[in-house]
């Protein structure tokens, strides 16, 4: 016997996402986002469904799912759609309403370090500082678990990265227009 899910529509998400100016409604399912996806063999539920579920106001579902997490924001299935639906940036704004709400994550380092990294570039005046960033998320790491081993590997890493000039102990100069940035922040909820 085949058991039938009833989807009740539900549009506050969709209308979210429009209200973000990412027009998720133009999409009509070719599923060259999820064709061109390298990282569709760890996710739950393929891109194109995602987008299809967000339309379909399913929240519980979207929010709940392990994809928008694994999403490493590649923009290859932004830049393979032909309706130019900005798909990368619809993950990254399911992954913030995801951590508004509280939903219990399926991936929580894959969460801190998107919350660690966001917190870094608003602090940091739109850049990216890459020390403090690998410093708080190894810190959270450690809480959790404590890996001698990978932490020696990251250790060796870093003093290679800093000795060949591509680590940054200091820190990135911040960007110009810091009143901008810090709207586009508090816009975002951040």
């Amino acid at each position: 016997m085949v058991e039938k899910a009833l989807l009740q529509p539900a549009f506050p998400l969709q209308e979210r996402l429009l209200a973000q100016g990412l027009q998720v409604t133009s999409c009509y399912q070719c599923r060259k986002c999820s064709g061109g996806c390298p990282l569709t063999f760890a996710m739950d539920l393929l891109p194109d469904r995602v987008i299809r579920l967000a339309l379909l106001g399913q929240e519980d579902q979207v929010l709940g799912c392990r994809t928008i997490w694994v999403c490493s924001s590649c923009q290859t299935c932004t830049t393979r759609c032909p309706n130019g639906i900005d798909i990368a940036g619809v993950m990254d704004r399911l992954k913030e309403e995801a951590l508004k709400r509280g939903k219990t994550l399926p991936e929580p380092e894959v969460a801190e370090f998107h919350r660690l990294f966001m917190d870094s570039v608003r602090r940091a005046g739109g850049r990216v500082p890459e020390a403090r960033l690998v410093r708080r998320f190894t810190l959270f790491k450690m809480r959790r678990k404590l890996d001698v081993k990978e932490l020696l590997e990251n250790g060796r890493l870093g003093w290679n990265l800093f000795k060949r000039g591509r680590l940054r102990l200091k820190g990135p100069r911040p960007l110009k227009h810091q009143a901008e940035i810090q709207a586009i922040f508090r816009k975002s909820g951040f």
